[in-house]
Formats: structure tokens, C-alpha cells, sequence
């Protein structure tokens, strides 16, 4: 089968087509820029396109589908040749759901901490030998790529994106699968771009039940009022399943989950990962794994990629990574690791690097979220604010949503990283949220660094 990608560089575009090459496909691909990791990792396969830019010459008549990526735009060449030629386009979630239309498809949705339940039912799986179909929004320690489709599996496991499918296809990915178990884990307005009202990004995961098959299960956070109001209003037959935190405690350092008499040590902590755990565990259940199976196996769990990941560890410093960047998610993270080491002095640093958290209609929805930290620092780049095309904010702008006392505002990411470098660490933790790059600096260096200097 050969399969052409519009946009292969995309983060989930380039790990569907390392997927599909390692199922015996013919894949060819475009795209018109091309970063780290993706380029190392489609060249590894032998993947990575001879040129940067789009080539109409790629797009001929024997290709099976034309996978088109959502940054693509509607006047894309190769676009507009596969139209003409009358070829079977699709996004890559309606791509996927073809792909696993015979299989228990099990979506995992939510404003928060999707990516983390998706790793977690992945990992119990695959530590079970259980074999499944996958597509994730980050690397999972133990995957060699964020997606895998194979023949053999009966199950899919997909992360559930209420964001956009592609530039044809303007259904949020999640309403593309069909799923027989879904989980919601909450609800948090997002994507104000594509999603102007609250209202109308509500209205997606009301739609996101009425497409989980009939006869199938709604796992859903108990905690949170949006969603439970929605399954109170859904009428679809399906079996409505709340959850709410794992019991556990912290001791010295170091989480343990609760079982009766029983405590089994886990590496992730935080109030949110402890719901993420009891859902992740709800699905494992349906899928034939018991509760001993269970916690054997997410106890050597350490979480996905920039998820609450430790850069680096010595004495009394430590330094996390977190992709969080909507409230809610900066809220959850930044107490997570204040509750985790109540005795160190936590410095929490955010990015705003989205379209929604660069917009002066949604920035007071970041009041309060960083109070957990004893230092609350955030940056945002003037230059990425105009790219998006959205009005200037200014310094002021920034402390008056937040409405956090002592807050520190940077828009210069040099001087940033260098004021952390001449702060005092020796028992101090440093958090950083993000979801762009900070103008390029290497976070990982900035971590050696700080651990080398704590004293």
C-alpha cells in the first residue's frame, strides 16, 4: 500500500509514518519545514524527504491515500493535485480509525492530563504483554514512537485531541474515532482560536459521547461538575463509570498508592496523577487486567516526555519539565510539586506560547493558578505574539490576570536563564511550563547547570 504525507514533519505525522513503514507500507512525504526530533527520526527510517517544500510530482495516481496534515494549508499543491486526481485524502485520525475499524478502539479525552491516562493504559499493557494499536501526543518511555499499528492487535489505544483534524476535515480528531471505551477527564476551556466561546468548546465533548458506540463505557472524572452535567444530560446508552483520586500518601519524598492494607510506590505524584491512575486503572479492567497486574506493573511507570519529567536530581534540587500551558494544568502542576516537597522552595516558571494564552480575553484565566509556588516567574516572547497575529501584551497586561503578589515577568528569555543562573538552588525546586522552547534555549543545559552549582 502506499501512502503519500502532506506534512510529514508533524509531531504525530512523522511517528504514523515511521508506524506505517514498519508495517511493510510505501511511504512518501513533503513538508516545508522539518525540526528536531522528527528529522533525525524519519531519516533513520530513510523517511526524510530529499528536499524541504511541497512537490506536486509526489502526488501520482497509484497512491492508496493522501494523508494531509493540519499544517497544511487548503491551497497546499500537493493538496490541490490529489483533488484533481480524485485520491482518497484523509486526516490522520480518520486514517487511523480506518486502520482499526475491526478493534475495541479505547479514546482517551480531556482538557488535562490525556496524555499521561493514554501512556499509563499503555504501559500496564505492554508490561502485561498485551498487544495493541497506539497513537499518544508524546514519546512513552519503553515506545520507540508515539504511534504503532500492527495486524495481529485487537485493541486500539488512542490519545483523544479535541483540536482540529486538517484543513479539509474541520471535526476535532476525537469525534473521528468511534470509540467503545471512553474516558473524559475533565474540562477546561482551550484552543481559543478554533473555539471562541466556552460554550462551543463544551459542545465537542457532548459530541465526543454521542460518538462512543452504543453499548460501550464513559469513564469520567467525578470531580469535575462540566462533565458530570453532560453525562446527566447525555441520552446514549452507554455505561457511565465515574472516578475520582487514588488513595495514597507521601513520605519523604516518595508517593504510595493505597490498596486496603497494601502500599505500592509509584514514581508519579501530584493530586491530578493520582485521578489520571484510577482511570487509566478503570480502562486496564475492561481490558482484562486485574487489580495485582495492575499495580505491578504502574509502579516502574515514570510518566511521558514532558510530562512532570525530572531533567535533573542531586541532594536537595531538583529541576521538572511539564508541557502544561492551559490554567488548569499550570494549577494542578505547579501544587503537584509543592506538595511533593513541602519543604523545599519552589521557583514555577510558565511560558505562554499558545494562541489562547498570548490573547488578552483569555489571560484572566490564569488568576491565581501559580500561588503554590513560593516564586512564580512568567515569560512570553513579543516576536511569537505577532507571528500569531494577535495584539500586543505588555508586562502590566500579564501581572494584573495573574493577580499573584510578587510576580516576575520576563519577555527576554537570555536574561531569564540568566538570572536563574546566579539564584541560590541548595534546597529549591525548579519548574518550567512550557509548551514552546523559550526562544531556543537549551532547558536541559539550564538544568545541568543548575544542579552543578547547587552549592
Amino acid at each position: 500500500m502506499k501512502v503519500h504525507f502532506i506534512a510529514i514533519g508533524g509531531a504525530v505525522m512523522h511517528n504514523l509514518a515511521i508506524a506505517l513503514h514498519k508495517k511493510g507500507y510505501e511511504i512518501s512525504g513533503s513538508d516545508d519545514e522539518i525540526f528536531e526530533p522528527s528529522r533525525s527520526r524519519l531519516a533513520r527510517y530513510g523517511l526524510l524527504p530529499d528536499n524541504q517544500g511541497w512537490d506536486p510530482v509526489k502526488i501520482t495516481p497509484d497512491l492508496n491515500a493522501v494523508i494531509l496534515g493540519m499544517h497544511a494549508r487548503e491551497d497546499n499543491p500537493e493538496l490541490e493535485k490529489a483533488r484533481r486526481l480524485g485520491l482518497q485524502i484523509q486526516s490522520f485520525p480518520e486514517f487511523l480509525y480506518e486502520q482499526t475499524r475491526n478493534k475495541t478502539r479505547v479514546v482517551i479525552g480531556g482538557s488535562h492530563g490525556k496524555t499521561t491516562i493514554t501512556s499509563m493504559i499503555m504501559h500496564v499493557l505492554k508490561s502485561h504483554g498485551v498487544s495493541f494499536d497506539y497513537m499518544v501526543g508524546s514519546i512513552v518511555e519503553g515506545f520507540e514512537t508515539m504511534g504503532g499499528l500492527s495486524e495481529s492487535s485487537e485493541i486500539a489505544v488512542f490519545e483523544g485531541d479535541e483540536y482540529l483534524s486538517s484543513a479539509l476535515d474541520r471535526r476535532p480528531k476525537f469525534h473521528l474515532y468511534k470509540p467503545h471505551i471512553s474516558l473524559i477527564s475533565g474540562i477546561a476551556w482551550d484552543h481559543m482560536n478554533v473555539f471562541p466561546t466556552y460554550e462551543n468548546y463544551l459542545e465537542q465533548f457532548r459530541i465526543f459521547i454521542e460518538k462512543t458506540e452504543v453499548g460501550g463505557s464513559l469513564i469520567y472524572s467525578g470531580y469535575d461538575p462540566e462533565v458530570t452535567d453532560l453525562v446527566k444530560s447525555s441520552g446514549r446508552l452507554l455505561d457511565f463509570i465515574p472516578y475520582r483520586g487514588h488513595p495514597f500518601r507521601i513520605k519523604e519524598g516518595k508517593t504510595y498508592l493505597i490498596e486496603d492494607d497494601r502500599e505500592h510506590p509509584v514514581s508519579v505524584f501530584g493530586q491530578h496523577n493520582m485521578q489520571n491512575i484510577n482511570g487509566s486503572k478503570l480502562v486496564c479492567e475492561m481490558l482484562g487486567i486485574n487489580n495485582e497486574m495492575f499495580y505491578n506493573a504502574i509502579q516502574d511507570f515514570t510518566g511521558a516526555r514532558k510530562r512532570m519529567q525530572l531533567l535533573e536530581e542531586k541532594d536537595q534540587t531538583a529541576v521538572y519539565l511539564d508541557f502544561a500551558h492551559a490554567p488548569s494544568k499550570v494549577r494542578a502542576t505547579t501544587l503537584a510539586l509543592k506538595e511533593q516537597y513541602p519543604e523545599r522552595w519552589l521557583t514555577a516558571i510558565l511560558e505562554l506560547h499558545t494562541f489562547s494564552s498570548l490573547n488578552v480575553d483569555f489571560l484572566p484565566l490564569y488568576e491565581a493558578t501559580m500561588l503554590a509556588a513560593d516564586k512564580a516567574i512568567v515569560y512570553f516572547n513579543p516576536v511569537t505574539v505577532a507571528h500569531k497575529k494577535l495584539p500586543e501584551i505588555s508586562v502590566d497586561q500579564v501581572k494584573d490576570a495573574f493577580n499573584q503578589p510578587d510576580l516576575w515577568v520576563y519577555n527576554d528569555a537570555g536574561k531569564l536563564v540568566k538570572d536563574l543562573l546566579n539564584s541560590e538552588w541548595k534546597g529549591s525546586n525548579l519548574l518550567i511550563m512550557t509548551s514552546g522552547n523559550f526562544e531556543g534555549q537549551d532547558l536541559e543545559a539550564l538544568a545541568g547547570s543548575i544542579i552543578s552549582h547547587e552549592n
